[in-house]
C-alpha cells in the first residue's frame, strides 16, 4: 500500500496550524482583510463623503446616535465622521499601500539583488553600495524627504515607501541568490545553452524565495507603520482621504478632555493589524528556516 505524498504547501500549512497563536493571528488578519475589502458594504457612513458630514454629529461619545439615525458605536472625531466607518475605510487604505508598497519594493529588490549576485563583479560592487548606502539611512528619514519633495497623495506616497524599503529586499535577494550562485548546479546550468534569464528565474529566483516571502511579510506591516507615521505628521494622504494615522493624529488634541476614543481606537486598529502581520511572518520564518527548531 503507497501513500500519498504531502505537497510542500499543504506541509507548510500544517507546520503552521501547528502554532495556535500564529494561527489566531493569521485568522486576524483575514478578518480585518474581510472588513477592509467590504467596507463600503459595512460601513454606515462614507467618511470621504465630506457633505454627509455634520458639525452636531462632532466629538460624540461611543454609543451616541446621531443625525443620520444609526448608532456611532465608537463615536465620532472632531469632523462627525463616524470613528467605526473611518477605521474600516482607514484599513482599507494602509492595507492597499502595504500590499502594493510591498510588492513593487519586493520586485524591485528582487531584481537589483539577484543580478548583483549572478553577474558578480562591478556590476555587485556598484549595485550592492548603493544599497549599503541606503540602509545607512533611516527609513522614516528618507520617506519624510521623499514625500516632502513628491508632495501629498497616494501614488506620491507609495513612491516614497518602496523607495525607502526595496533595498530590504535586494539586500535579502542578494545573500539568497549568492548562496545558490555558488552551488554546483548553478555551475553546471550555466555550463549548458540555457539562458542567463532562465537560470535566474528557473533555478535562482525559486531557491531564494523563502526568504523573500518572509521579508516580504514583514515589511508589508513595515510599510503600513510607516505609513500611519507620515499621516500622523500630517505629510502622507490628504485630508480628504483619512487614514488611521490621520485619525490618531486628530484625536491628540482631544485626549486631555476626556474625548480619548478619537486617538484610541484607531490606534488599537493598527496595532492589531502590525502585530497580527508580524507574529504571522515570525512563524513563517520559523518554519522556512531550517535552522530554527522550535
Amino acid at each position: 500500500m503507497t501513500t500519498k505524498a504531502v505537497s510542500p504547501w499543504r506541509n507548510l500549512w500544517i507546520r503552521f496550524c501547528e502554532d495556535r497563536i500564529a494561527l489566531g493571528a493569521l485568522i486576524v488578519v483575514a478578518i480585518i482583510l474581510v472588513l477592509a475589502l467590504f467596507a463600503p458594504l459595512i460601513a454606515p457612513q462614507d467618511p470621504y463623503d465630506l457633505s454627509g458630514l455634520s458639525l452636531r454629529d462632532a466629538r460624540r461619545p461611543p454609543g451616541f446616535v446621531g443625525s443620520g439615525a444609526y448608532v456611532h458605536w465608537l463615536g465620532t472625531d472632531a469632523q462627525g465622521r463616524d470613528l467605526w466607518s473611518a477605521i474600516l475605510y482607514g484599513l482599507r487604505v494602509s492595507i492597499q499601500i502595504g500590499i502594493f508598497a510591498g510588492a513593487v519594493g519586493l520586485i524591485i529588490g528582487t531584481t537589483v539583488g539577484i543580478l548583483a549576485a549572478y553577474h558578480r563583479g562591478i556590476a555587485e560592487t556598484v549595485l550592492m553600495r548603493i544599497i549599503d548606502l541606503q540602509l545607512s539611512f533611516p527609513p522614516i528619514l528618507l520617506a519624510l524627504v521623499l514625500v516632502a519633495v513628491l508632495g501629498q497623495g497616494k501614488a506620491q506616497l507609495i513612491a516614497a515607501l518602496v523607495a525607502a524599503q526595496y533595498a530590504y529586499f535586494a539586500r535579502t535577494a542578494f545573500g539568497a541568490a549568492s548562496a545558490e550562485r555558488s552551488k554546483d548546479y548553478i555551475e553546471a546550468a550555466m555550463a549548458t545553452p540555457l539562458s542567463n534569464m532562465r537560470i535566474v528565474f528557473r533555478h535562482i529566483l525559486p531557491n531564494a524565495m523563502p526568504a523573500l516571502i518572509v521579508v516580504a511579510t514583514v515589511q508589508v506591516a513595515y510599510a503600513i507603520a510607516l505609513e500611519s507615521t507620515l499621516s500622523f505628521l500630517g505629510l502622507g494622504l490628504p485630508v480628504t482621504e483619512p487614514s488611521l494615522g490621520m485619525l490618531i493624529s486628530n484625536g491628540v488634541k482631544y485626549m486631555m478632555s476626556g474625548r480619548y476614543w478619537i486617538s484610541v481606537y484607531p490606534g488599537i486598529a493598527l496595532i492589531v493589524l502590525i502585530v497580527a502581520i508580524n507574529l504571522v511572518g515570525d512563524h513563517v520564518r520559523d518554519i522556512l528556516n531550517p535552522r530554527l527548531n522550535r
